[in-house]
């Protein structure tokens, strides 16, 4: 079952409940690995009309998303790692949508150097005319989740036994992404050859729109759109259905998260499966700086974790997912610099 919890302590006011709240949260990443969250009205941006908002951007026509998309995609394009990505034939996730950085935010946070570092590149937007209105909502949307991402990174830091701020200075400069995703109905044209596209749930036989995995960072925040799909896997191997509930946002850690706690805190498979509708939904996945070392928690029994850029980890995680296939030589590992000191416990932004 996944447990929705009410994070009202997190984000206003003194924090009267706020040692019951962090109990909660630790309780569900320790167990599930995912969670829903709500709270107090005006506190959290999980409504209907914030949503619809940000998926007019799937209102662009053709010509207009051909602007935006990846040069994996289009090989005259600039993107390497933000922008539009299509629909793709014969394989697990059948999605489009557009991958946003913090850029849409503030403009200094995108590095525009030729050959600079991919996940820094400024993110191909639509024009203004073609959705007016659009960058500011997105913009709004994507300063609520890098907050709300920091409390929950506080209360787990609090629940960890950490400093409440140990994770803000990483997070400082982060390149968190947010992504919109548009799943239309499968048509069996692009099911391929694949035998793995189907899978069996409440006793009939469904396709994926998106194929299980775990992410591969920290902290997801998901709003769904009121239609069902998307599914969690529990700690017997069973698929629970992760509820679109109205007003909540899904919460789920990522594999480097599980990795640095030494698995105390869980990153669990999750898919999605067609039920022959349209499904819409809007993941940010909260991230630290591309600069930021990761090292060994200081806890006890932490696991030794070699240091590491934290942008290494990812551009060699996301090498994994088809739309970003071809890209292996595109971003050299930057490795760790050599003024960091190997004593050194808290992961921090080293902004070269």
């Amino acid at each position: 079952m996944i447990e929705l919890i009410d994070v009202t302590s997190l984000l206003s006011g003194p924090a009267v409940g706020q040692a019951a709240t962090d109990a909660a949260i630790l309780r569900a990443a320790t167990t599930a690995g995912f969670m829903t969250i709500t709270a107090a009205p005006g506190l959290l941006p999980a409504d209907a009309a914030t949503r619809a908002a940000l998926l007019r951007a799937f209102a662009l026509t053709p010509p207009q998303r051909a602007k935006l998309l990846r040069r994996s995609f289009a090989p005259g394009n600039v993107a390497l790692y933000r922008g539009w990505f299509p629909l793709q034939d014969g394989v697990l996730s059948y999605k489009e949508g557009i991958d946003i950085g913090p850029d849409i935010a503030d403009a200094a946070r995108a590095d525009p150097t030729p050959g600079g570092d991919p996940l820094r590149e400024p993110t191909p937007l639509p024009d203004e005319a073609a959705l007016p209105g659009w960058r500011a909502a997105a913009a709004d949307y994507f300063r609520a989740m890098e907050q709300l991402g920091a409390r929950l990174m506080q209360s787990l830091a609090r629940g960890l036994g950490l400093p409440e701020d140990y994770f803000d200075a990483p997070f400082a400069f982060g390149i968190s992404t947010l992504r919109l995703i548009h799943y239309p109905p499968r048509p069996p044209a692009s099911f391929g050859p694949r035998a793995d596209l189907f899978v069996s749930h409440a006793g009939a036989t469904r396709y994926l729109i998106g194929g299980a995995h775990v992410d591969s960072g920290f902290v997801t925040l998901l709003a769904q759109d009121g239609v069902a799909g998307l599914q969690a896997e529990d700690s017997a191997g069973n698929w629970v259905d992760v509820p679109p509930r109205e007003g909540t946002l899904a919460v789920n850690f990522g594999a480097l998260l599980q990795r640095w706690t030494g698995g105390r805190i869980r990153a669990t498979r999750h898919r999605v499966i067609g039920l022959g509708q349209q499904r819409h939904s809007i993941p940010f996945f909260y991230e630290p700086a591309a600069e930021a070392i990761i090292a060994t928690l200081p806890l006890p029994g932490a696991p030794a974790v070699p240091p590491f850029r934290y942008g290494d980890h990812l551009w060699a995680a996301m090498l994994k997912f088809p739309e970003f296939r071809g890209l292996d030589g595109a971003r050299p590992p930057r490795g760790v610099p050599a003024d960091w000191h190997a004593g050194a416990s808290h992961p921090r932004s080293h902004r070269t």
